[in-house]
């Protein structure tokens, strides 16, 4: 309405003539859900079961504490003596995977800020357990439950989901690819479980361990079919260079000479009594890989990708920092069934080692992989990112009037948002219109009883760019011509 002037003199009116805009939400904001050491900022605890935004390892460590420490290694020093005098010394440390701890939540932040990660949240279910450890489904379920109340996260990430069986670690991704569907606004990244029988895991780190029988038991087993658009899994582990914490009075070492071995003792023992055999037993024990699931160094890689070159760029083709190798390695032959499922669609990524190259992920599709519109991870986390932003933006145009006026601003705002994005490459199309539409108004996407009952109706299509997943080159003869 017109303002009421009744005082003489001169008055100045602001005539708004631009459109509002679009602010883009971040697209890499993971929350790893796991077990800490602590949980705490100002009292005991009072982060437990709280989603925590951190920036780095200072900030987790402060947060959280570290890792927990391992009392299971052991080292054996071989020692060569001739005439009395040692000519040889090596050490080779050793830890099964059995009794190494499942609290690897420590280690799984270490990987993803070294593969480019920034700013991500921490959910700690409870503390460490008693060695090994024993993740529980209540504990995780709970995290994942807290972390519907957290906007900003975009990624789930559960670290230790490996260690339960097969059965819970089903029913926890079920729950977090339902929650992803319900919000809309966050992506599943998830490990492969290889478990046979609902209860003992195949661990993907064995080298011996069967990839495609370990890939067949995830498929039947380890997910359902529902949601899996909002998913991706990847496979296998891999050999990380990062150095175990662990308890020195707990490391036993045992030193042979000339094939004599004798009583182990405790590695702290050694200390200032053998000096030489401590520091070669603790070289060896920071030689000894600590394999993780990949899922966390995945995280950092998303993250990478979207701040160098945008959410619709494919997270694959891409080394991996921090990593020695995959634990297996596969082949072509065994990448062609992980990465296609005929049955169900269920793909799986992997991450292989190239010469030349070192390892990298190599594949690209969610678990929805025989879907034409939902198959490349790019794609499903770019509509995820625009909706996202637009439906903030469209906030602000809550109980505005619903008439020509208003859809004109929101047409423009939407429109000049899709545009600087078909600049930066996120959409196909030789022009705008090409790449784009959206389309509001009374006989366009609104009925006259739409605007009676409230509704207003905005419809916008996208060209999204999809990765060249296969490239061929197709050689033939050519018979010369002079």
């Amino acid at each position: 309405m017109a303002t009421a002037y009744k005082t003489p003199g001169v008055y100045i009116e602001e005539i708004p003539k631009f459109p509002p805009s679009i602010a883009p939400v971040a697209t890499a904001i993971p929350a790893f859900i796991g077990y800490t050491r602590k949980a705490e900022n100002r009292t005991a605890a009072d982060l437990h079961l709280k989603p925590t935004r951190i920036s780095s390892m200072i900030e987790y460590e402060k947060y959280f504490g570290g890792a927990q420490p391992e009392e299971a290694i052991s080292v054996t020093v071989a020692v060569t003596q001739v005439n009395g005098a040692t000519t040889d010394q090596r050490a080779v440390a050793s830890l099964s995977e059995a009794a190494r701890s499942k609290h690897i939540v420590f280690y799984a932040l270490q990987v993803y800020f070294a593969n480019g990660g920034g700013p991500c949240y921490v959910v700690s279910v409870n503390p460490y357990t008693a060695l090994p450890g024993t993740p529980l489904l209540a504990d995780l379920t709970a995290g994942l439950n807290t972390l519907v109340k957290a906007d900003e996260p975009t990624l789930i990430v559960f670290p230790e989901a490996q260690s339960l069986s097969i059965a819970d670690f089903k029913a926890l991704h079920d729950a977090a690819l339902q929650q992803c569907a319900d919000l809309q606004d966050r992506f599943v990244i998830m490990d492969v479980h290889g478990g046979v029988d609902g209860v003992t895991p195949i661990s993907l780190s064995d080298p011996d361990a069967n990839l495609l029988a370990a890939i067949g038991n995830f498929r039947d087993d380890g997910i359902g079919t529902n949601n899996l658009k909002y998913g991706a899994a990847y496979a296998p582990n891999v050999e990380t260079v990062l150095d175990f914490a662990y308890d020195e009075s707990s490391t036993d070492v045992s030193v042979v000479t000339n094939g004599v071995a004798a009583a182990a003792v405790a590695l702290n023992t050694l200390n200032g009594t053998q000096n030489q055999v401590y520091e070669l037993a603790k070289a060896a024990i920071r030689d000894f890989p600590c394999k993780l699931p990949p899922s966390s160094a995945i995280a950092g890689i998303y993250a990478a990708v979207d701040n160098s070159r945008g959410v619709w760029k494919a997270p694959a083709n891409v080394s991996v920092n921090a990593v020695i190798q995959p634990t297996i390695q596969m082949s072509n032959r065994d990448q062609e069934t992980i990465n296609v499922d005929v049955t169900a669609g269920k793909s799986v990524n992997a991450i292989r080692s190239f010469t030349g190259k070192g390892p990298l992920v190599w594949g690209a599709r969610t678990l929805a992989g025989n879907d034409n519109e939902w198959r490349y991870v790019s794609v499903r986390r770019f509509f995820i990112f625009v909706e996202e932003s637009v439906k903030k933006a469209t906030e602000q145009f809550v109980f505005e009037p619903n008439d020509a006026n208003t859809w004109v601003k929101i047409q423009a705002m939407i429109e000049n948002f899709l545009t600087t994005l078909w600049r930066q490459g996120a959409l196909q199309g030789v022009k705008p219109e090409h790449a784009f539409y959206v389309a509001v108004g009374l006989g366009k996407t609104m009925t006259a009883l739409d605007i009676l009952e409230g509704r207003l109706i905005i419809e916008i299509g996208m060209a999204a760019v999809r990765p060249a997943e296969f490239i061929i080159l197709r050689f033939s003869h050519k018979m010369a011509e002079s």
